[in-house]
């Protein structure tokens, strides 16, 4: 993480969920990433979505099939191994407990990612879980998944991330802003060294923008 940057205010986080390939193809590129440090955060992406009030890719068949062969090209595009899951969306509620109960250390999150969308495993069935915890050296993570305390933590992390306006994954939040998605990095990285860009008067404009009325004709 070389990037110079000069960025001032708040945590800066990276908020992931393991059901997004997106959120694997970020981290793939961290050595990309500003020289700032993020905390990572493991949150559901179902929860951010219920809150919004927003449908997942899967429920709209034509975006479905988008969003797969998106993430296969942009994989391809930047030399990432890559290879789904052999069902997707899947429950990705242990992995996440999993992550929490390492202190979403990066390298655990990296091999976690790794072990669902470049072997193309499942980390939802028993066995497969099973597998994921020998994979990442935690093989008590099986039962340990299960205490209170770290499915607390998990809901935690869903109302930290709304609270601070996350609507998806992947989310770095960078200078107590918001930035979304894989193809985000570059403005992220502008922004770390041009922070002063937010302030400048067409952001601001656009930033805060009133909503046509609703009687508005959008024909």
């Amino acid at each position: 993480m070389s990037a110079p940057h000069s960025v001032s205010g708040g945590q800066p986080y990276f908020f992931f969920d393991f059901i997004s390939p997106f959120s694997y193809l970020l981290l793939e590129q961290h050595e990309k990433w500003p020289a700032m440090p993020f905390e990572l955060v493991p949150v559901q992406l179902m929860k951010l979505l219920e809150r919004w009030n927003q449908p997942h890719a899967a429920t709209i068949p034509s975006k479905r099939v988008f969003v797969y062969r998106h993430a296969l090209f942009r994989a391809e595009q930047l030399g990432i191994p890559f290879r789904m899951p052999p069902a997707h969306p899947f429950d990705p509620s242990k992995a996440l407990r999993l992550a929490v109960l390492a202190n979403a250390e990066i390298g655990c999150v990296r091999d976690i990612f790794r072990y669902i969308w470049r072997e193309g495993r499942d980390p939802a069935t028993p066995e497969g879980f099973r597998a994921l915890c020998q994979h990442v050296g935690m093989p008590e993570a099986e039962s340990r998944i299960e205490d209170e305390d770290i499915k607390a933590k998990l809901r935690d992390n869903n109302d930290r991330a709304v609270a601070m306006g996350a609507f998806g994954v992947p989310t770095f939040l960078v200078n107590n802003q918001i930035f979304w998605g894989e193809d985000t990095l570059p403005m992220v990285l502008y922004v770390a060294r041009s922070p002063n860009w937010l302030e400048g008067a067409e952001v601001k404009r656009i930033s805060a923008l009133p909503i046509a009325p609703h009687d508005a004709d959008f024909g």
